[in-house]
């Protein structure tokens, strides 16, 4: 029980991460550095800080002296491919074809996708009660969302719009892929190579915007946001999700991307940004509602 609680709130700090990350990395991004350029920077990043954590616990002694197998190489290759290639690059690209809003919809359809896709590859059992909690919970999110009334015209909606459902589409197949993973390995054994083998296949697409970042023009308060987002958003993350993947199935860990926007509103208003309001109160309660229910365990 302990370790599950432990799970649970790990997801939720995931969740708390990446809502404090909306407002942050739009002080950086596209000001400062290009999409492609800055994945290519968080891909990086990452995968340097992998492996250096991964050395230093190897050589310690705090994880097991294994090696993948052979078998298991193409799904790495797969999870590389769907967790931070196909995920990244279609979510920034699909973002500046359509409208936020648009965008955030689409986004958190990953949780149906994921119970989805759970019934059909992992033959995980769909009940009432975690259905009705994801549905709760995409209907408190759909209304936090649409609830900004920002009017924002993408330049191709239809394009933008399925690159952003790919994305989601995109999470929920590594989601899949990395829990048969993470039953076989300690976290650290793959990681690095799922980012070592992304940032291979991203390198093509963020070359050119990389090489045109001004670095020497960046003061403290950029830097510190660059390395927030590629410790914080990306490095922590992806550990605490694989982590939390021991004990969580797939879906009651895509179900926390419902708290991104409740915790991005909360950042936002503390900082002045925004103002709460009655339909916030009402998606708010929504969306955590919905989270219990679906993370509510089966007696």
């Amino acid at each position: 029980m302990q370790s599950r609680v432990a799970a649970l709130a790990g997801a939720t700090l995931v969740s708390i991460i990446y809502g404090v990350t909306f407002t942050i990395a739009k002080d950086v991004m596209p000001a400062h550095i290009q999409p492609f350029g800055f994945i290519l920077i968080r891909v990086a990043g990452a995968c340097l800080l992998f492996w250096i954590t991964f050395f230093l616990l190897r050589f310690f002694g705090k994880i097991p002296k294994e090696n993948l197998s052979k078998a298991d190489i193409p799904v790495v290759i797969a999870a590389a491919f769907f967790g931070v290639a196909l995920n990244m690059l279609t979510f920034f690209k699909g973002l500046s074809y359509t409208s936020p809003i648009s965008a955030a919809v689409l986004m958190v359809s990953t949780p149906l996708i994921v119970m989805i896709l759970s019934a059909i590859l992992l033959k995980e059992r769909i009940n009432l009660v975690k259905s009705v909690g994801i549905i709760l919970g995409l209907a408190g999110t759909i209304l936090l969302i649409v609830g900004k009334k920002a009017v924002v015209v993408g330049s191709n909606e239809n394009l933008g719009n399925l690159l952003v459902f790919i994305n989601a589409l995109s999470y929920g197949f590594y989601l899949i892929i990395v829990k048969k993973l993470m039953d076989k390995y300690n976290a650290f054994t793959f990681v690095g190579w799922i980012y070592t083998i992304g940032f291979l296949m991203v390198l093509p697409f963020g070359f050119n915007e990389f090489q045109q970042v001004p670095f020497s023009a960046f003061d403290f308060s950029i830097w510190w946001k660059i390395v927030f987002i590629i410790a914080g958003s990306t490095y922590l993350t992806y550990l605490l999700n694989l982590v939390t993947m021991r004990k969580l199935s797939p879906t009651i860990v895509a179900v926390f991307i419902y708290l991104q926007p409740v915790f991005a509103a909360v950042f936002a208003i503390g900082l002045g940004k925004d103002a709460l309001t009655t339909d916030k109160l009402l998606a708010g309660a929504l969306i955590f509602i919905g989270v219990a229910l679906s993370v509510k365990k089966k007696k």
